[in-house]
């Protein structure tokens, strides 16, 4: 039935009829088995000749002179060989992506990147530093859909020239797992990080930086004239006695203390397995006492929380950026104040390099100085030598405390340098 389409008509038809509108060629209304009255455009492809059907809105959602206006603009784009149901998805896919770009920043996806994959591992602490310190700053409140490779290169760009071409790879590596996350995720996302961003070669990432006798005496000196955090002097030095990577004694707790021997669980070791380190007198003296402020049982070793005033262990010392800085200020005023060239540029991972280092000049066995440090003698020997070596492990870290008393207390006529530093 060909008539203009009204409310009034509309109000009037039943289940199964159809009004055809006598003004716009092609513009329907339809009344469904439910009673409920569909409008739509019915045209014909002029590429494939078959004829297609543009759903307008239900009555009620839209009125029909709202319905004809949107099938008289359907009709134009079709009089301009345009086909107006692929006009209408396009349309839709925009606002779609309109919509995920107004609520998918690059803070929001890395939220969820933390609390889904971060959070739990034990380098989860660092990749959450390199985000807020590195990332969020300069492209976090930008949509990850409108996000450039140029955009990615400017950033690592800026983090090369602040802190160094390792660090922007470091940061490289944790954004392109968070976006390569992201896209599991998203069939909108296409992560704009590729090949060749990368600001050094693996041979260049290699350290091979190790303390020199006098290096070590500052490090010593300077730890004692910095006033905060108070368990930080501690901390560094138990990276050298204990050969420790920075969050293994960062996060040392005293539930992983026991009978003379320190546990660190395999949850948070790199190997994923236990590793046992006798407590010598000298990492004795660094593990200190109950904090004034502590109320429980148990407490991190070093910790910079209060209570009241009062240290209470209750959280891991985590500050390390700052901390670092300080120390590296107070070297450098050391060696300034003493006429000395400046200390070449080192990190807290060295200490644990140069503590091996200081164990073969100790002449500690060799396969007892890679136990001390957590590696795995492979071969058949770790498969069927299950002996623990406690004992002589004690006697490898007790030569190596031995070893740093020596060097920062040397004979007046004697000062012992450590041989072969490279940088």
């Amino acid at each position: 039935m060909q008539i203009k389409i009204s409310k009034t008509q509309v109000d009037r038809m039943t289940a199964g009829q159809i009004l055809a509108d006598k003004e716009v060629k092609g513009f329907v209304a339809r009344c469904l088995n439910s009673g409920a009255v569909t409008y739509g455009y019915r045209y014909r492809d002029r590429m494939t000749g078959k004829q297609r059907w543009l759903g307008l809105g239900l009555h009620g959602n839209i009125t029909a002179e709202q319905a004809r206006d949107l099938a008289k603009k359907a009709s134009g784009e079709v009089a301009d060989k345009k086909d107006p149901q692929a006009e209408l998805q396009e349309s839709r896919a925009d606002a779609k992506r309109e919509r995920l770009a107004a609520v998918n920043t690059v803070n929001v996806m890395l939220d969820a990147f933390e609390k889904d994959h971060v959070e739990g591992l034990r380098s989860g602490d660092q990749v959450k530093a390199a985000f807020t310190n590195h990332v969020r700053p300069r492209i976090g409140d930008r949509s990850i859909y409108d996000l450039k490779r140029s955009d990615i290169t400017t950033m690592l760009n800026a983090i090369k020239a602040e802190s160094g071409p390792v660090m922007a790879d470091r940061v490289l590596a944790h954004v392109r797992k968070a976006f390569n996350w992201q896209m599991v995720q998203d069939d909108e996302f296409k992560s704009p990080v590729v090949r060749g961003m990368a600001k050094t070669k693996p041979k260049e990432r290699a350290r091979k930086r190790t303390l020199a006798d006098d290096e070590i005496r500052d490090v010593w000196a300077a730890l004692e004239q910095i006033e905060q955090p108070a368990c930080y002097p501690r901390y560094v030095k138990s990276l050298l006695l204990a050969m420790t990577r920075r969050n293994e004694s960062a996060r040392m707790h005293t539930d992983e203390l026991e009978g003379g021997l320190w546990t660190i669980p395999g949850a948070r070791y790199k190997n994923k397995l236990d590793h046992v380190i006798p407590i010598t007198p000298a990492l004795r003296e660094l593990i200190g006492e109950k904090p004034a402020g502590c109320t429980k049982n148990s407490w991190y070793v070093f910790s910079t929380t209060t209570t009241g005033g009062q240290l209470d262990g209750a959280k891991a010392f985590s500050g390390f950026s700052k901390a670092k800085k300080d120390l590296d200020r107070a070297i450098a005023k050391i060696r300034k104040a003493e006429g000395r060239a400046p200390m070449k540029q080192w990190q807290l991972h060295d200490l644990r390099r140069t503590g091996r280092s200081l164990m073969s000049r100790a002449k500690v066995d060799a396969d007892h100085a890679e136990r001390c440090m957590g590696h795995v003698i492979g071969g058949v020997r770790e498969t069927y030598d299950r002996y623990e070596y406690l004992d002589e492990k004690r006697k490898a870290f007790e030569a190596l405390a031995g070893m740093v008393d020596m060097i920062l207390n040397p004979p007046a006529d004697n000062v012992v340098q450590l041989s072969g530093r490279t940088a």
